[in-house]
């Protein structure tokens, strides 16, 4: 391995723990005479904590403002209505956070009202999958059972 490789290695891992770790990042700035870290001291008056903080990629949306699966489930007119108080760029995010544009087309589409179609497709779909699995309500017998009484055999014992 080169000089130039290994410590290229080295200084990857110490900012990387440097950005995960506050303590280590404020001791290794007063050894380098940087002074206290901006950083901390700047999310530290806010009262943002940085333990547990997730960076995400500059190309990355913010997370989604609420979850269409859970809305769902109170009916899909409740999803639409919650759905149409956003703006455009809330209900992208609520697409790239589900993953809910695997063709990568509607990112691309500047009508609300087209996403929010969309949005609730997706949502009703997932949340019917497996339906077939499930049992029935005990509101809805069953229409049909899996073997009719009429071809059923009685063992008698010959």
């Amino acid at each position: 391995m080169t000089l130039k490789f290994i410590l290229n290695r080295l200084v990857r891992v110490v900012l990387e723990e440097a950005e995960r770790n506050p303590a280590f990042e404020a001791e290794l700035s007063e050894v380098l005479n940087l002074g206290p870290s901006k950083r901390k001291a700047s999310r530290d008056n806010i009262g943002v904590s940085v333990l547990g903080d997730s960076k995400r990629a500059k190309n990355r949306r913010p997370p989604a403002v609420l979850d269409p699966l859970q809305v769902v489930r109170e009916g899909e007119p409740a999803l639409r209505s919650a759905l149409e108080k956003l703006t455009l760029d809330q209900l992208r995010d609520i697409v790239a956070d589900y993953g809910m544009d695997p063709g990568r087309v509607v990112m691309k589409w500047t009508s609300p009202e087209r996403v929010v179609d969309r949005i609730v497709e997706m949502s009703v779909g997932r949340a019917r999958k497996g339906d077939a699995f499930r049992k029935p309500s005990e509101e809805a017998p069953a229409t049909e059972t899996l073997l009719p009484s009429a071809t059923l055999k009685e063992d008698d014992g010959n």
